[in-house]
């Protein structure tokens, strides 16, 4: 016993010793270490751990932590760290049992049937993606599907994602690094159509599957090598777009995760949007602006996305519903994309997710930011928000405007809607070309949207009828007007100067 207890305690103080020099060499550790001293600090309720080829037990509660979808070509300190992210080991006031089982890391497995040596080529994700580099809190369902009851400790009779994952099967492919890095010219600057927080996208052509057709124009996203929230991000990317399909949501196409002279290479392949974002077309100058009609068409496409995600066989929280993650294909029809941020919803008996604050400010919910508490209703205020960047053209903060005019919502109570003065709030690009009857129709369910009290907003369901009457009041038209090819030849001079 005294064994166990000196051994455990060497492998707890390595693993925080691993985790703080990570911290520190990653730029963009600050955020997320803080994030996961709060889900800990939610999560060590319990005195004692249990680890079995299954899971990770607490007391009456039950954690699970599936397989990592990768080869072995993730290294023994990435998966320790990984771990050790998950669960707050020096929380614990009892000794833990000694870690026999270590099935559960996969440097410790032989290679899952199909995956390949280290030699490069990508290995397969399983069912039970990822794992331990969710590092959540209690009741946030993470992407991996973990979960589990605070009252029972056992699963919930909702699906999960994983669960959905084998049952459903996935069209998703495996790239090769090679075949990524010459479809990107080396993934090069003429080539990045875009840039976030957790890595850079790029346009380029793959060949189709079995060698079918010609080569099909793509976008792939490259991960930042040195982030913890990399491996996350992508994990949460995989399991949700290769479970979920929708016309309002990004498809993804396939993935690519294995050994590069550099590190661990983790990319994502979506099919190619060629009209930007509705972030491009509201606020930058070098795209042609969006007509009423369209945007209004826009909004009721993108509440079809998210009512999907709330109401389906497993709920799904987005959580960082924005502009710039609305993309507009080439008949500006709008889809959702990046998953990155996306939780499952509550297990059964419990109102809402307990997380720590993520997202994009000037759009979270303020309930969120106060309480951590995660619910669809979050992602109905943030959509309220982009209702109001629709009608106005301004963004949710814009530092360079008077200070009374810097926060969106704050500058628009100044015009209520059933005033005159109202129409001053209106889009200038817009030209007058709009209903002022469906105009305030939009902004009296934005205003619904952003009710303090979550349980006053409505669902997306209710949304989508409010949309669509204030679509009917506009006049009639047969298709709603989509900008010109010259506009388009536009779009393309843009991108291809980033």
């Amino acid at each position: 016993m005294i064994t166990e207890s000196n051994s455990l305690s060497r492998a707890r103080g390595r693993l925080q010793e691993l985790l703080r020099e990570k911290a520190v060499k990653t730029k963009e550790r600050v955020g997320t270490y803080v994030e996961a001293i709060a889900e800990w600090k939610a999560q060590h309720r319990s005195n004692t751990w249990r680890v079995s080829r299954n899971g990770v037990s607490a007391g009456s509660h039950l954690t699970q932590f599936p397989l990592l979808p990768l080869s072995n070509s993730f290294s023994l300190s990435s998966s320790i760290l990984d771990f050790s992210s998950s669960i707050h080991l020096s929380c614990c006031r009892n000794s833990f049992p000694l870690l026999r089982n270590m099935a559960c890391f996969a440097c410790f497995k032989n290679n899952p049937k199909g995956a390949r040596d280290r030699s490069g080529a990508p290995a397969t994700p399983p069912a039970t993606t990822t794992a331990s580099s969710f590092s959540t809190s209690r009741s946030d369902d993470s992407a991996a599907g973990r979960r589990w009851s605070r009252s029972t400790g056992s699963t919930a009779s909702q699906k999960s994602i994983p669960a959905l994952y084998e049952e459903r099967g996935h069209k998703l492919r495996a790239f090769e690094l090679d075949e990524l890095r010459n479809a990107t010219n080396d993934f090069s600057r003429m080539n990045k159509i875009g840039e976030g927080g957790f890595g850079r996208v790029y346009k380029g052509y793959v060949r189709h599957p079995e060698g079918i057709g010609g080569r099909k124009l793509v976008a792939i996203k490259k991960l930042n090598q040195k982030g913890l929230q990399g491996h996350k991000q992508w994990l949460a990317e995989v399991q949700f777009l290769g479970v979920f399909e929708h016309p309002n949501l990004v498809k993804l196409l396939g993935y690519c995760a294995q050994d590069d002279e550099r590190g661990i290479e983790r990319l994502l392949v979506y099919e190619f949007m060629p009209n930007k974002s509705l972030e491009d077309h509201l606020f930058s100058r070098a795209y042609p602006p969006l007509p009423w009609n369209l945007r209004l068409q826009i909004a009721l496409g993108v509440a079809e996305g998210l009512e999907y995600l709330h109401e389906g066989e497993v709920q799904v929280i987005y959580r960082d519903f924005k502009a710039s993650n609305v993309l507009l294909d080439k008949d500006f029809k709008p889809k959702l994309s990046d998953f990155g941020l996306a939780r499952e919803g509550p297990t059964a008996g419990h109102t809402h997710v307990t997380t720590a604050v993520v997202g994009t400010y000037g759009y979270a919910a303020p309930d969120y930011i106060e309480t951590g508490h995660l619910t669809i209703k979050s992602d109905v205020w943030s959509f309220g928000v982009v209702l109001y960047e629709i009608l106005t053209g301004r963004r949710s903060l814009e530092r360079n405007r008077p200070p009374n005019e810097q926060k969106l919502l704050d500058w628009v109570r100044q015009f209520p809607v059933e005033t005159r003065k109202f129409s001053m709030i209106m889009d200038p690009k817009l030209r007058n070309e709009f209903s002022l009857e469906s105009a305030r129709e939009i902004a009296k369910l934005a205003n619904r949207c952003l009710i303090r009290d979550r349980k006053e907003r409505p669902s997306m369901s209710e949304v989508i009828k409010c949309l669509r009457r204030a679509i009917q009041m506009e006049p009639r038209v047969e298709e709603p007007s989509l900008p010109t090819n010259s506009d388009r030849r536009r779009i393309d001079a843009v991108s291809s100067r980033r």
